[in-house]
C-alpha cells in the first residue's frame, strides 16, 4: 500500500497544486478523502488524472451538519490540505485554530500563490505571476525574445504542490516527537525561488547574468540546447563535462579546431551555428543511434505521443494506463513499501460508505448522513 499506507489525509478541492499534492501523497499509500462543493463535485473522469487513487464526497460546509461531518473527519486525520484564498477557510469555520484546538497534532497544509502574508495575500494569481515575481520566468527565454512560460510546472507544481507534499510530511514527522501540529504556508511565490536557488548562486559567484541565453544553462551554450535535425524533430544535448564533450565530438564526428574551445564564451554564438547546420544533416533517428545511451548526454525531445513508447520508460514503467488514459506512474520508487497502481478518479459518493466507516463513523451516522442530504453519496 505504500509508505503512508497509515496516514489520513482531509483534502478540500481545489484546483491544480493543491490536488496534485494530494495525488502524490495517495500514490504513496496515504488515506486521503476528498471534500467537494455540492455544485462542483467531481465526475470521476478518467482524465481528470489529479484526482486519481482517493474517494471524494460532496459537502454542504455551509450546512452545520456539512460542517460537524468535516470537523469529525479532520478530528481523525494527520493532515488537511487546502488551497483558497487566504481567510477562506476562518470563514467556513475550518480555520487552524478550530481545527488544531480539536485536533492538536493536526498539520494544517495551506497552499496559496502569494502566502498567507505580504501585501499581495489576498490578490488573484497564476503559475506565470508567482514565477515571475522571483526571477525564474526572466531567467527562462532567447536572448532578444519575451519569457515563455514554461507551462506550470515551476510555480504550480514544483514550487507549490511538490513542496507543499514536503512541507506536510516534515509537519508529519515532527508531530510525531512533539504531539502538537502546525501550519505549512506553502507559497508558490517562495517555492519557485527555492527551486532557483543554484542560479542565485550562480550569479552571487559571477557565473550567471541577468541577458537570457548568455548563460551555461539557459540555452546560452552551443553544448547545452536543443537542435533541429533533418527531419524535423529535435535532439537535447547536454555534455557539460570536458571528457562528456570530447566523447560528443568524437562520437558525432565533429573535427572542427574551433569547437575544441568548449568554455570559450565569445565562441558562443558562432559554435551554436555550426552545431545547428551539423544537426541538420541526420535524422533524429540517426544521431540517436549514433549518441543516445552514452556519456554524449544525447536525448531525443520527445512529444506526449513519444515519450510513454521510449525503451526505457517502457522498461521503468514510468507511464501506465489508468482507465483507457496515459499517465505518470508514481515516483519515486520504494524497495520494500512499493506505491500500488494508480485506480481511477472515482465519481462523487463511489465507495463513501466505506470510506466514512474506515473513518470511525457508524452505519447508522452513515444512513442518516444520506437521508439528511448533507453529504451526497
Amino acid at each position: 500500500m505504500g509508505p503512508l499506507e497509515e496516514i489520513r489525509i482531509v483534502e478540500f478541492a481545489g484546483i491544480g497544486p493543491a490536488p496534485f499534492c494530494a495525488m502524490v501523497l495517495a500514490d504513496l499509500g496515504a488515506q486521503v478523502i476528498r471534500i467537494d462543493r455540492p455544485a462542483a463535485a467531481g465526475t470521476g473522469q478518467p482524465s481528470d488524472v489529479l484526482h486519481r487513487s482517493r474517494p471524494a464526497i460532496a459537502v454542504d460546509l455551509k450546512n452545520p451538519a456539512g460542517l460537524a461531518l468535516a470537523l469529525r473527519l479532520i478530528d481523525r486525520a494527520d493532515a488537511l490540505i487546502e488551497g483558497f484564498r487566504p481567510g477562506v477557510m476562518e470563514r467556513l469555520g475550518l480555520g487552524p485554530e478550530v481545527c488544531q484546538t480539536r485536533n492538536a497534532k493536526l498539520v494544517y497544509g495551506r497552499m496559496t500563490g502569494w502566502g498567507q502574508t505580504g501585501p499581495l495575500r489576498d490578490a488573484a494569481g497564476h503559475d506565470i505571476n508567482y514565477i515571475a515575481l522571483t526571477g525564474a520566468l526572466h531567467a527562462i527565454g532567447r536572448a532578444g525574445d519575451c519569457p515563455p512560460p514554461p507551462l506550470n510546472l515551476v510555480g504550480d507544481f514544483g514550487g507549490g504542490g511538490m513542496l507543499l507534499a514536503v512541507g506536510i510530511l516534515a509537519g508529519i514527522l515532527e508531530a510525531q516527537r512533539s504531539g502538537k501540529g502546525q501550519v505549512i504556508d506553502a507559497a508558490m511565490t517562495d517555492g519557485a525561488a527555492l527551486l532557483m536557488a543554484i542560479i542565485y548562486g550562480f550569479a552571487a559567484g559571477g557565473g550567471w547574468t541577468n541577458q537570457r541565453a548568455s548563460n551555461l544553462l539557459d540555452g546560452g551554450a552551443h553544448f547545452y540546447d536543443t537542435y533541429e535535425c533533418a527531419d524535423g524533430k529535435w535532439v537535447a544535448i547536454g555534455p557539460i563535462e570536458p571528457q562528456f564533450y570530447a566523447l560528443f565530438l568524437s562520437k558525432a564526428g565533429i573535427t572542427d579546431p574551433a569547437t575544441q574551445q568548449q568554455y570559450d564564451r565569445t565562441q558562443w554564438p558562432a559554435l551554436k551555428l555550426r552545431l545547428r547546420e551539423i544537426f541538420l544533416t541526420k535524422t533524429r533517428q540517426e544521431w540517436c543511434e549514433l549518441l543516445e545511451g552514452s556519456d554524449a548526454c544525447v536525448a531525443p525531445v520527445l512529444d506526449l505521443d513519444e515519450a510513454p513508447q521510449h525503451p526505457h520508460n517502457v522498461a521503468r514503467q514510468t507511464f501506465v494506463n489508468v482507465g483507457g488514459v496515459v499517465q505518470p506512474a508514481p515516483a519515486p520508487r520504494f524497495s520494500r513499501t512499493p506505491a500500488t497502481a494508480p485506480t481511477v478518479p472515482q465519481p462523487v459518493g463511489q465507495q463513501a460508505a466505506g470510506t466514512l466507516a474506515a473513518w470511525g463513523f457508524s452505519d447508522e451516522e452513515i444512513r442518516d448522513l444520506r437521508q439528511s442530504g448533507v453529504s451526497s453519496y
